[in-house]
């Protein structure tokens, strides 16, 4: 192979200065829809983004979690899920998307040492499986890897303050990143703390927004401190389970996470 070095003028000539050309602005979108039982957002970032593939991209995300509603809302009498739980279906006849689920619900018990369970139930009942606290992050997940074939945008998308950041094809090492605020959980309004995130997610678990609706798998009672747990990670499935298992126990999970999500960080107010 024969490299041949060019050298390079000691100022542009006229023909350079022309081909300079000003970078061409960024505008930003957003598309919001209200799905399981929350206001979903997504926000892209492109040279256009009133192109006919983003609105269908969008299209197609709204309509990936409308399915997911279908098959796991506990809200919805007519989900699957719902009928699965009453014996009118029958489990080898329902969506793949259920065992799925169902293993990410067994390994997040796992992984965070039974701090986060799918399996819940006031002191003296039978557990009862709810998969919701893992099904909000992979429904996302779902949603966002549509977005990640869209040439030339960086997304954000948020589902009641879990998000998803990521871009399309051809974008990487020039998206831009997503300034993204931690709320302090002791003062609405206020700003605690921002991560900036190009690609990844960012999931908090607290009482601020919902009051007290975490329970302690180990007692089964509801967790009543104030306070909030955030987490930055690569995959939202995996930070909303840690923040929500670091609310239930912040120092252990901390421990935790520094051993088998060290790709991860953790924020707790």
């Amino acid at each position: 192979m024969t490299t041949t070095t060019l050298p390079l003028p000691t100022r542009p000539g006229p023909r350079a200065a022309r081909a300079a050309q000003p970078a061409q602005p960024i505008q930003r979108r957003a598309f919001v829809e209200f799905i399981m039982g929350m206001p979903i957002s997504l926000h892209v970032k492109a040279i256009d983004t009133s192109r006919t593939d983003i609105d269908q991209a969008a299209g197609n995300v709204f309509a990936t979690l409308r399915k997911v509603d279908e098959v796991f809302s506990l809200w919805r009498a007519d989900s699957e899920l719902r009928r699965l739980q009453a014996g009118a279906v029958l489990a080898g006849e329902c969506h793949p998307w259920q065992a799925e689920v169902l293993e990410l619900c067994l390994g997040a018990e796992e992984r965070t040492g039974g701090l986060f369970t799918a399996w819940r139930a006031a002191p003296g009942e039978v557990p009862a499986y709810d998969p919701t606290g893992v099904v909000k992050g992979w429904a996302i997940e779902q949603a966002a890897a549509l977005l990640r074939l869209v040439p030339g945008i960086s997304f954000c998308l948020n589902a009641g303050g879990d998000m998803v950041v990521g871009f399309g094809t051809g974008m990487r090492g020039v998206a831009p990143s997503w300034s993204i605020g931690i709320e302090d959980p002791h003062q609405a309004g206020r700003i605690a703390a921002t991560a900036e995130v190009v690609e990844g997610a960012v999931a908090t678990s607290g009482t601020a927004a919902r009051g007290s609706h975490i329970a302690d798998p180990r007692t089964g009672e509801a967790v009543s401190r104030s306070g909030s747990a955030t987490v930055v990670g690569p995959d939202l499935v995996w930070a909303d389970v840690w923040a929500t298992a670091a609310f239930v126990d912040p120092a252990a999970v901390r421990d935790l996470m520094t051993e088998r999500a060290p790709e991860s960080s953790l924020t707790v107010l």
